[in-house]
């Protein structure tokens, strides 16, 4: 919380003093888009109860990581000892909630970009009245209703907020306990926030001809009475989720339903802050300025706040990681770089821009899986320009256990890989100066291409100048050698003898150097917005609990991924769950998902050291390298 107050009052501050006071009624109007599936909206009384074999439950779990949270929500609830059935339901529900905006799930989010309609509204209240008012404080305007139903109304017509719900028909048609669920709870959100839009996906038989057959709509709706109320059904040519990759597909049949000049893109595992709800109008005057030769930008890139760091030691990992990337790595692609695209969520998009150039979403199968990135291709390709604002900041959730980093790592290797194949990187690659396209390749593909052919650990202290690749090359080249008896003619023929400067080169010294400089940018940002102090205090811990041997897991899975990709294809989408981890993952699954990229490569470097060890000679020397 002090952490976020203090980047809100810097940030503030600073644009306070850069922009003169504007009025809210001459604002760009904007919408805000979340594609969602079939993950969680709000957490059930037996998912929060539900005991692992531990006896944990998430509840429980929540209680010890969060203990100053929970008591205050006590204080604010105040539970009585005598409860008749309505207030036990109550205290269900607020128990509900209150885990389920600590966990990543829809109503979350919702809640979280609500948030910028009651900006609206508090700041045309402050903004249209005179001194007098402004000091009588809020009773001044509950008294005179006027403000309020204007401001209401000035907030339905600047904002929308669409869910692209696609499974929402067939979950309001199912009958599994858990589809019904999902349903009943974003029938709820809609009845909570009266301006909040759900589209789906709308599958029905008609008679076309006198012959039955499936007929598919793109449908809006939103909270009426107690029920949802229809507002547009468009038809579709076909059911385009099958065509193409699920959530491109899901983005693209509901960007039809958005209105406004700014479209902001935000997914299901985010959350958004009051206070930088202030700051949008701010940010959209950024579209008005232009940048090189006299271009306006086409997508404002937007950083994040992870707040999944304190869940475990995993998701701490991961949180410094992003951090690092969404603030000083984002901010140096994009300038000077001039190679930062759309790497996902919340990126605000100029929605006329793309709207006429092939949209936000490519969605074509296996060849866009990584949807995100190819909508800032595209975007560049058509002469759009990206920014990168640090002044706000949006929430984002990230995956915290073994097994769920482990997917997402593999799901957007296999889409670097896809990349690495596609036509958009050929043109940016030919389109771009010499010095430009050297930024683009190590900051996209040649980041995985190097991986695989240069496995080095994030962290550094464990990094190896050897690759997935060359590895087994110059295992099996000393073996062969070793077998053939070749090692042993060239020792004793030798016509180099114990070259010095090869030796230096071969120095594990600068095996830590160079590791050390991969994990510069992460101690930069921590030392920037927190002191250098605790940026090595950090380092240090992340060290103590083996940072640098998860790190260097990871990006072998990364290389493996990328590199099947790249030789067989066949990447797809991988549901990573978003839940909290609280169970033990037994050692078949784990075996099944790093059998190949992990175990199978570790056993074979195994047996070919110790056959090396059996054959080779026991030596010291340069000679053979």
């Amino acid at each position: 919380m002090k952490e976020g107050l203090g980047k809100n009052v810097t940030s503030t501050r600073k644009k306070l003093m850069e922009k003169k006071k504007k009025r809210a009624a001459i604002k760009a109007t904007r919408s805000v888009l979340t594609p969602y599936y079939k993950e969680d909206v709000l957490y059930s009384d037996d998912e929060l109860t539900k005991e692992n074999e531990d006896g944990i439950s998430i509840l429980f779990y929540l209680q010890r990581i969060y203990p100053d949270e929970w008591n205050n929500f006590l204080q604010r609830v105040q539970p009585s000892e005598n409860k008749d059935e309505s207030e036990e339901a109550r205290l269900k529900e607020e128990v509900r909630k209150w885990v389920s905006y600590r966990g990543q799930t829809l109503s979350k989010t919702v809640r979280g970009m609500m948030y910028y309609r009651q900006a609206l509204e508090l700041q045309y209240c402050l903004e249209f009245s005179d001194d007098s008012e402004i000091l009588g404080g809020f009773q001044a305007f509950e008294d005179d209703p006027r403000y309020i139903e204007q401001a209401q109304a000035l907030a339905n017509m600047k904002f929308t907020y669409v869910v692209s719900c696609q499974v929402y028909g067939a979950q309001k048609k199912s009958s599994d306990q858990r589809d019904r669920s999902c349903y009943l709870n974003i029938l709820n959100l809609m009845l909570t926030y009266p301006s909040l839009r759900v589209a789906y996906i709308d599958e029905r038989e008609e008679s076309v001809d006198g012959i039955s057959q499936k007929v598919y709509y793109s449908v809006l709706v939103k909270g009426g009475e107690k029920l949802d109320e229809e507002i547009y059904r468009i038809r579709l040519p076909g059911p385009p989720t099958e065509i193409g990759e699920g959530k491109p597909e899901n983005q693209n049949h509901a960007i039809i339903f958005t209105r406004g000049e700014a479209l902001q893109t935000i997914d299901m595992n985010q959350d958004n802050y009051f206070e930088e709800a202030y700051k949008m109008r701010n940010v959209l005057e950024e579209f008005l300025k232009a940048r090189h030769k006299e271009r306006k930008p086409s997508i404002l890139g937007l950083r994040e706040h992870i707040f999944t760091g304190s869940v475990s030691s995993l998701a701490w990992f991961m949180s410094n990681q992003e951090t690092s990337f969404v603030t000083i790595g984002q901010r140096i692609l994009a300038n000077p770089l001039r190679v930062r695209f759309h790497y996902g969520h919340p990126d605000i998009f100029d929605r006329i821009f793309h709207l006429t150039r092939g949209g936000i979403s490519k969605a074509s199968k296996i060849i866009n899986l990584s949807e995100d990135i190819f909508a800032g291709f595209n975007s560049t390709l058509r002469g759009g320009y990206v920014t990168h604002h640090e002044y706000i900041q949006v929430g984002k959730g990230r995956d915290v256990g073994m097994n769920q980093i482990s997917a997402f790592e593999a799901k957007v290797a296999n889409g670097n890989g896809e990349q690495t194949l596609s036509r958009d990187v050929y043109r940016l690659g030919r389109r771009f100066d010499f010095y430009r396209m050297l930024s683009f390749y190590f900051t996209t593909v040649g980041f995985y291409f190097s991986s695989m052919i240069n496995t080095d650990s994030i962290l550094g202290i464990t990094m190896f100048q050897v690759t997935v690749l060359i590895v087994y090359v110059f295992l099996y080249g000393r073996l062969y050698m070793v077998m053939s008896g070749l090692e042993q003619e060239i020792i004793e023929n030798a016509t180099i003898h114990q070259s010095k400067a090869l030796e230096e080169a071969l120095a594990t010294q600068s095996v830590f150097q160079l590791g050390l400089l991969l994990v510069l940018p992460m101690v930069m940002e921590i030392g920037l917005e927190k002191g250098f102090r605790t940026a090595l205090g950090d380092f240090i811990i992340m060290q103590l609990q083996l940072a640098s041997v998860f790190f260097t897991f990871q990006l072998g899975t990364k290389a493996h991924y990328y590199g099947r990709t790249i030789l067989h294809g066949g990447s797809k989408y991988r549901a990573t769950g978003r839940g909290f981890v609280v169970f033990h993952a037994r050692f078949a699954d784990n075996y099944r998902l790093y059998s190949r990229s992990h175990f199978v490569k570790g056993l074979e470097l195994l047996i070919l050291l110790v056959l090396y060890e059996v054959y080779g000679q026991s030596y010291r020397s340069s000679s053979l390298y």
